[in-house]
């Protein structure tokens, strides 16, 4: 998964980023490098499955550690500010579905992306949607099950 030049990010995204990344160089990688070793030492690697497990771990970890260095250093960081009502990326989106109780969503970038802890990507349907729109504004979100519709409630 190649990483975009820029990665939109908020403040706190790119704090939870940083910590993340301090915390698998720090301490998971010589975990995990440990495991390997004591592995190593229980002779034949070709059935050990506690060698071929920690190195997978291993595998993936570094992964992420990559990623999180891609991340840190093409972020470019986005916050609330005043776009007089109009949605952009760092808003707090409040709407309502016709029927359905008011939910509240902050525009982020796809690095921090989190449905469930309230925050979606411009790059996500929903967000595509809001993007540009004020309170008051009926907007259909396209998805690949359909379309519905929302009506914006507030920007912040």
């Amino acid at each position: 998964m190649s990483m975009p030049p820029e990665v939109p990010i908020t403040p706190e995204g790119l704090e939870a980023v940083k910590k993340e990344h301090e915390e698998l160089t720090s301490q998971r990688r010589p975990a995990i490098v440990a495991k390997i070793k004591a592995a190593r030492e229980l002779g034949d690697l070709s059935e050990n499955f506690e060698y071929h497990a920690a190195k997978n771990e291993q595998g993936m970890m570094e992964a992420r550690v990559k990623e999180l260095e891609a991340i840190i250093k093409n972020h470019v960081l986005i916050g609330p500010r005043n776009t007089n009502g109009v949605v952009g990326m760092g808003s707090t989106v409040r709407f309502a579905e016709e029927g359905e109780d008011e939910e509240a969503y902050r525009i982020v970038g796809p690095a921090e992306a989190d449905p469930k802890a309230g925050k979606v990507s411009h790059e996500s349907a929903l967000g595509k949607a809001l993007l540009g729109h004020r309170a008051g504004d009926e907007v259909e979100v396209k998805t690949p099950g359909g379309a519905y519709s929302v009506r914006i409630t507030a920007v912040e």
